[in-house]
């Protein structure tokens, strides 16, 4: 049974990787590019609880959960004001206009 669990855990950790990877590279959005680091950050989430839960040290996988949150939290709120700056300054979110912006 145990077994069972690891492997459903580990599928998807795989399938989180993979999309939040695919979300980073294929997208010209920043919106989306803003998605794919969330969803890789909740693969990172759930291997470390994975972790501490097959090494029996739950309270370090949950402490170290908790700060991954936290900075996950602040990454995420300092892009988006990034975002934001750009959508107002160049009236779009595509990626290929910021190679444009010189000075």
């Amino acid at each position: 049974m145990i077994l069972d669990l690891n492997f459903l855990i580990f599928a998807a950790f795989l399938l989180l990787i993979v999309t939040g990877i695919y979300c980073l590279i294929a997208t010209l959005n920043l919106i989306r590019l803003l998605i794919g680091l969330e969803i890789l950050t909740k693969a990172v989430t759930l291997l470390l609880i994975t972790s501490g839960f097959i090494t029996g040290s739950i309270a370090i996988a949950q402490s170290m959960t908790i700060t991954l949150i936290v900075i996950e939290v602040v990454v995420i709120v300092v892009a988006c004001g990034i975002v934001i700056g750009v959508c107002n300054h160049n009236k779009n979110l595509d990626l290929k206009n910021l190679r444009k912006l010189k000075g």
